[in-house]
């Protein structure tokens, strides 16, 4: 899954603030997240986000596959 910085993430799961919403503060290996309500970052490994996605957001609001 294709993801670049900016982008938007709608997960399976919600934050413990509510959202399922996140954006990409930067890419690799791990993942770095901000929570779109609380601004709460988090380091997260690609594996194991990339099985967490609903849906990727480009900052246009169109859906990147």
């Amino acid at each position: 899954m294709i993801m670049l910085v900016g982008d938007t993430l709608e997960m399976k799961k919600k934050h413990p603030c509510g959202e399922t919403h996140f954006t990409v503060m930067r890419v690799g290996s791990d993942i770095k997240i901000r929570c779109n309500t609380c601004s709460r970052e988090v380091t997260v490994a690609r594996v194991k986000i990339e099985k967490g996605i609903k849906k990727v957001l480009t900052p246009s609001g169109e859906e990147r596959k």
